[in-house]
């Protein structure tokens, strides 16, 4: 019952003693979530690394039923002994680990003799595996709280349970020490527990998505003689089993069978089980010829190593490596992405965009709309409404490199508003703190900050280990501030209430932020956690096609055109409707507010509902990944862009009509594209996935042609020779990279390349300016 779960006993005390914790789905010991009735794999569990634990999701959780508890590695490692055959040593080691590492009071048993002991570390490493032994730490999870898969049985804590440990009272230790402790015991392991492995690192193959190429049975045996079955480690033999039955179904089974008995350890029934057991999707034949080709395998040239294609004897090397050898067929013109083409709206959007563009000495047509839209909405904030009650309330970041131009934007909004008289709309250059923001807003409901260095700023208000409270208070106030535009965001509360504590309430507050920063601090600033909790999914993110627009060196002094001025007073007045003292100004938030509704047309309502739809199919197909929280936004960012535009060509009588609704759900719908893109090569949740993302653009650099290790490993010295080729190896195994062969008749080399390369990617957005079309 979920009353009596793992997570109802124990979850709030874990997090209250420094845990993070995650939910463990009953009968595993993998993070799940519950949904839709039934438990399902929690594949973003990661976020969980990258921030608390909180209270809303303990109290979640605890209603989930059977919930186990996992804990979080990185403030925490664990020293993992996973020696089931000789209870002597498991507790010879355990003895040696109290001694170099502290004695513990945090003893995990689940199925003894093996078992597991807690530590707390200051500086979080990656996980350190000398197999059977492990020290878990940044990026993994264990078991804290549940019944374990094979015994039925609850975990046991012999001496005390973490529910009643302060982390504080745990020994630290440090990745040297760890690393010192796991050679030291390893060296106690006799030599049929030192399992060897093909590869290093022993990634888990049942989570990777491999190559679904079949392979020919000649093929296979020649490669496999290069792959010798010498007492390997579990990982690598499953990886031969599960490629093996990819490239050749079960016809592989007698020789899976005839490989794996090379082993002094091998069990003929276990292995048939094994057999059976497995269910290959991607991967087969790629990794088998690729594991014996870094070993030194040359395919003969009469081998046909693809068993999909027929093979007659006339291309030497066919199939496979055919294909993989050969330069891919890339159109000599560069691919079009994305038809999109950026239109500027008319009205007052357009009209200060222009101004913007007309002044710049290096012009940024799309970061200047992106500021246009921004500054607009915040003149209109507590003014204008939808049908739906949604407001026009944006959050902007313009990316593009340093000197390229994208300042100007900031500085001409600044200098129009003070022109207009509309200056108290303006927030500081700086957010100091989540409290700052808040007496802001207090003072002035309706507000645009323009923040420079936004991926500076982004750094730290998402770093939730190193910065302090009140600055990652700031993008907390910000994500809560943006659905609060249409109600009361409620201000917190203070155990002494006097004049200076007063809960501070604030009536619609409209919340508008404006940030540049380049590509470098922006991606670099963001984690995986940012994506899935849906931070992120509140921005729209306008990358720059020009970083170094050609330069107008004929700009100089500049003066708004009267009639611009006139029209932001006028959006900021609500277009005449309001009266008193709501006439020019925004009121403070005591004043009560009722904004004009703005309509839409039956034609923009029939769009509006056509996207509804379209995203509803994209979300139920994205379920389970990072982009769900960006696709669930598109609908209402649209909805933002079409009011705004509405407004801003008739302030008195606006209303959103279709041409409106299909400018805002193209633009929105192509820059969540681009910014699901980007987060794809570009977001990492720990160091190990940063790494494999800039192997991979190192490899998506070199087009076509591909690029040989020697080139892979110039490009890439940050990395330890044995971490690059674990990552190439993942690479290659997800299917997101191929290998082939390059060179001459009498000189070949490997090398590697996206498995789908398109040539150059050409996307015509900031390229093609349409002045004044809808």
């Amino acid at each position: 019952m979920a009353e009596t779960s793992y997570m109802a006993r124990f979850g709030a005390r874990l997090v209250t003693n420094g845990y993070g914790i995650l939910p463990i789905g009953p009968g595993t010991k993998k993070p799940g979530q519950f949904k839709r009735g039934s438990w399902a794999d929690y594949p973003e569990w990661n976020r969980h690394t990258e921030r608390q634990t909180t209270e809303v999701e303990v109290t979640t959780w605890a209603t989930w039923p059977e919930c186990g508890i996992g804990l979080v590695g990185g403030a925490v490692a664990a020293v993992d002994i996973d020696v089931v055959e000789d209870a002597e040593l498991a507790l010879q080691i355990e003895k040696l680990a109290r001694e170099r590492l502290g004695d513990t009071p945090a003893l995990r048993i689940g199925k003894a003799p093996k078992r597991m002991l807690i530590y707390r570390t200051e500086t979080p490493f990656r996980g350190i595996k000398r197999h059977p032994l492990e020290v878990l730490c940044l990026g993994q999870q264990f078991v804290a709280y549940a019944n374990h898969p094979d015994t039925g049985a609850p975990y046991a804590w012999p001496e005390e349970g973490l529910a009643d440990l302060d982390i504080t009272e745990l020994p630290e230790i440090t990745a040297e020490m760890a690393r010192a402790f796991l050679d030291e015991a390893y060296a106690l392991l006799p030599e049929d527990l030192r399992q060897r492995g093909l590869a290093t690192g022993s990634p888990a193959t049942e989570h990777l998505q491999a190559h679904s190429q079949m392979g020919t049975l000649p093929a296979i045996e020649a490669a496999l003689k290069w792959l010798p079955n010498a007492e390997l480690d579990y990982d690598s033999w499953v990886r031969i089993g599960m490629a093996l039955k990819g490239a050749l179904g079960d016809a592989g089974g007698d020789i899976f069978a005839g490989w794996s008995a090379q082993a002094a350890k091998d069990v003929p029934a276990a292995t048939a089980k094994a057999w059976a057991s497995f269910k290959p999707d991607r991967i087969g034949a790629g990794t088998i010829y690729h594991l014996a080709m870094e070993r030194g395998w040359q395919p003969d040239a009469s081998l046909c190593l693809d068993g999909a294609v027929a093979c007659d004897g006339e291309h030497p090397a066919a199939g496979l490596l055919s294909k993989l050898g050969e330069r891919p067929e890339v159109d000599e013109e560069p691919t079009v992405i994305s038809p999109f083409t950026l239109v500027m709206p008319d009205g007052l959007v357009g009209d200060l965009t222009d101004y913007m563009l007309s002044t710049a000495r290096r012009p940024q047509p799309l970061l200047s709309l992106g500021a246009s839209l921004c500054a607009i909405g915040a003149l209109m904030g507590r003014q204008y409404r939808t049908e739906s009650n949604l407001r026009s309330n944006l959050y902007v970041v313009g990316i593009a490199d340093s000197g390229s131009g994208k300042n100007h934007a900031r500085e001409i909004i600044n200098e129009v508003f003070f022109e207009a008289g509309l200056a108290h709309h303006l927030g500081g250059n700086k957010i100091a703190s989540g409290a700052g923001l808040l007496t802001a807003l207090h003072r002035q409901p309706a507000i645009l900050f323009q923040i420079d260095e936004f991926g500076m700023f982004l750094a730290a208000a998402a770093d939730r280990r190193r910065s302090p409270r009140h600055i990652t208070e700031i993008l907390d106030n910000m994500t809560e501030l943006y659905t609060a535009a249409g109600g009361i965001f409620l201000g917190a509360e203070y155990a002494n209430r006097d004049g200076s504590n007063e809960r501070r309430d604030i009536n619609q507050p409209c919340l508008s932020v404006y940030g540049t920063t380049t590509p470098l601090h922006f991606w670099g600033a963001l984690q995986g956690a940012n994506v899935v909790d849906g931070s992120l999914a509140r921005f729209l993110i306008l990358p720059s096609d020009e970083d170094y627009p050609d330069e107008n060196i004929a700009v100089g002094m500049r003066q708004a055109d009267p009639a611009l001025i006139a029209g932001l007073q006028s959006v900021a007045s609500g277009g005449g409707h309001q009266k008193g003292n709501l006439a020019g100004k925004t009121a403070d938030q005591n004043t009560a507010v009722n904004p004009t509704i703005v309509p839409m047309t039956e034609e923009a309502r029939a769009r509006f509902r056509l996207l509804s739809a379209e995203l509803t199919g994209e979300l139920r197909a994205a379920s389970g990944t990072a982009f769900t929280a960006i696709l669930a936004r598109i609908g209402e960012n649209a909805l933002k862009l079409a009011l705004i535009v509405a407004v801003g060509r008739d302030p008195t009588n606006p209303a959103i009509d279709l041409p409106a609704a299909d400018w805002a759900i193209d633009f929105v719908r192509h820059y969540a594209r681009r910014t699901m893109e980007a987060v794809e090569r570009h977001v990492a949740d720990t160091e190990t996935e940063a790494h494999l993302k800039r192997l991979k653009e190192i490899i998506r650099a070199a087009g076509a042609k591909g690029i040989a290790k020697s080139e892979i490993t110039r490009a890439s010295q940050w990395l330890k020779s044995r971490d690059r080729d674990e990552i190439l190896l993942t690479l290659i195994e997800s299917g997101d990279v191929t290998t082939g062969m390059r060179g001459s008749s009498t000189k070949q080399a490997m090398v590697y390349r996206l498995a789908k390369w398109h040539g150059p990617w050409r996307d015509t957005s900031g390229r093609k300016i349409s002045q004044k079309e809808p």
